[in-house]
C-alpha cells in the first residue's frame, strides 16, 4: 500500500515536464543531483537553531537590549477571580457594557473595578519589551547572515542578473554545496519558526504568518525536489535582504533612539516595495509563468509552484497596506506603530491612575447623558493614548 502512495503521489506527469523523467534527476557521470531525502536533515539542523537561539537570546541579545536601555514595565497582576477568569478566557478580552455591569453585580464589584481587572489582566499577557527584542535579535541575525551569504553564493551566477537563466539545460542542473547548504539552513530556520509561532509574541496577523511559513516550507521542498533551486534561490534572498531591516528597526523602536527607527522604517519602506512588489513580480512572476514554459508544455507542477508564489505575492500586497497604515501614522503623529500589534498599557499603572484620578464617576456625572462605564472607557483610551507605543 505504502509502495503504491508513493509511486502515485511521485508520478512523473504531476511533478516533472512531459520531457523529463526522475531518472534524469539520478546522479550520474560524477554528477550529483538533489534529492527530497537530503532535505530530512533539516530536522535536527532546526533543532540545532532552536539551542542557538536559546543561547544567543540569553547570553547575547539580553545584555543587548539592558545595554540600549530596554526597560519592561512592572505590571501588577490581576487578583485571581473565577468569574472574571472564566469570561476572559472563554467570551473576550473587552466586555460589553452589559456585560460589564453584569459581571461586576456577581463579583461584588464597581464597574470601574471590573473595568481595571481586565486590563490589568488583559496587561499580564503582554510580552515585556525585552522578549521582542531578543525575538526581533534573533531574526535580525539570521536574516543578515543569509542575506550576506547568500549574496556572496549568487553574486558570481549569471542566472541572479539574468533570471531567464534558471531554465538553461533545465533539469540538468548539478547541485552545487554552496545552494544546498543555503536550502538546508532557510528550510531549518522556517521550520524552527513554526515550531516556536506559539511561543512568541502574538500578532494580529497570525494566521498570515502561519501561512507565509507553510507555504515558504513548501516552496523550498518542492522547488528543491524539482531542481527549481535557481529561481528558488533568488526569491529567498529576495526575501531576507528587506526582513534583516524590518527586524533591526523593531530592535531600535524597543529602546529609546525612536529616531533611528524612524529613519529604518523608511529605508525597509523603500526596500519592501522595490522588492517585493517590484522585483518580484517583474522578474521573478514573469520568468516562472512565461519564461519556464518556452518550448514545454504546462503541467500540475507549473501550475502548483506557481500558485505558491502568487499566494507570497498575496501576502506581500496584504503587508505593504499594513506598512501604508504605519506610514500614515508615522507621517501624522512621527511615532512608528506596529498595526499588528495589540495596543500596549500606559507608561502609567492602573493603581496610579485611580489614585491620581479618584473621582471618575463625579466627572462622568457632568456628563449628560453619559454612563459610568462608558466615562470609565474614555478615561482609560486616553491614558493608552498618552502612553509611549512600542509595539512594533
Amino acid at each position: 500500500m505504502w509502495s503504491i502512495l508513493n509511486e502515485w503521489f511521485w508520478w512523473e506527469t504531476l511533478w516533472l515536464p512531459s520531457d523529463v523523467k526522475w531518472t534524469d534527476l539520478e546522479d550520474h557521470d560524477g554528477q550529483v543531483y538533489p534529492h527530497p531525502r537530503d532535505l530530512l536533515a533539516s530536522l535536527p539542523t532546526a533543532l540545532a537553531l532552536l539551542a542557538l537561539r536559546f543561547v544567543f537570546e540569553r547570553f547575547a541579545a539580553l545584555p543587548l537590549s539592558r545595554w540600549l536601555g530596554v526597560r519592561d514595565k512592572l505590571r501588577r497582576p490581576a487578583k485571581p477571580i473565577p468569574a472574571l477568569e472564566r469570561h476572559f478566557i472563554t467570551v473576550g478580552r473587552k466586555p460589553k457594557e452589559a456585560q460589564l455591569a453584569l459581571l461586576a453585580a456577581q463579583c461584588g464589584l464597581t464597574q470601574y473595578q471590573t473595568l481595571r481587572w481586565f486590563y490589568r489582566r488583559c496587561n499580564q499577557d503582554r510580552p515585556p519589551l525585552s522578549k521582542k527584542f531578543c525575538e526581533a535579535s534573533w531574526r535580525f541575525t539570521f536574516y543578515l547572515c543569509s542575506s550576506i551569504g547568500g549574496s556572496f553564493i549568487l553574486y558570481h551566477e549569471p542566472w541572479f542578473w539574468r533570471p531567464v537563466l534558471c531554465w538553461d539545460s533545465f533539469p540538468n542542473q548539478p547541485l552545487k554545496p554552496a545552494l544546498y547548504s543555503l536550502y538546508l539552513l532557510e528550510l531549518s530556520f522556517y521550520v524552527s519558526l513554526l515550531i516556536m509561532l506559539p511561543f512568541d509574541t502574538n500578532r494580529k496577523d497570525f494566521k498570515e504568518q502561519v501561512l507565509h511559513h507553510f507555504v515558504a516550507i513548501t516552496l523550498i521542498v518542492f522547488s528543491y525536489s524539482s531542481n527549481l533551486m535557481r529561481i528558488g534561490s533568488l526569491v529567498l534572498l529576495l526575501h531576507d535582504c528587506s526582513d534583516f531591516i524590518l527586524e533591526v528597526g523593531k530592535m531600535f523602536n524597543y529602546t529609546q533612539y525612536q529616531n533611528v527607527s524612524n529613519v529604518l522604517f523608511i529605508i525597509f519602506t523603500i526596500v519592501f516595495f522595490c522588492t517585493r512588489l517590484v522585483i518580484f513580480p517583474t522578474k521573478i512572476l514573469y520568468t516562472t509563468y512565461i519564461e519556464s514554459i518556452v518550448g514545454r508544455t504546462p503541467f500540475f507542477g507549473y501550475y502548483f509552484f506557481n500558485g505558491l508564489l502568487l499566494m507570497l505575492q498575496a501576502l506581500h500586497v496584504f503587508w505593504f497596506y499594513l506598512i501604508l497604515r504605519m506610514l500614515i501614522t508615522f507621517t501624522s503623529k512621527g511615532e512608528v506603530k506596529d498595526v499588528r500589534s495589540d495596543v500596549e498599557e500606559s507608561s502609567s499603572s492602573d493603581g496610579e491612575v485611580v489614585k491620581k484620578n479618584p473621582p471618575l464617576q463625579d466627572e462622568v456625572a457632568h456628563r449628560p447623558g453619559a454612563t459610568t462605564s462608558e466615562g470609565l472607557r474614555s478615561r482609560a483610551a486616553s491614558h493608552q493614548a498618552n502612553g509611549h507605543m512600542r509595539t512594533m
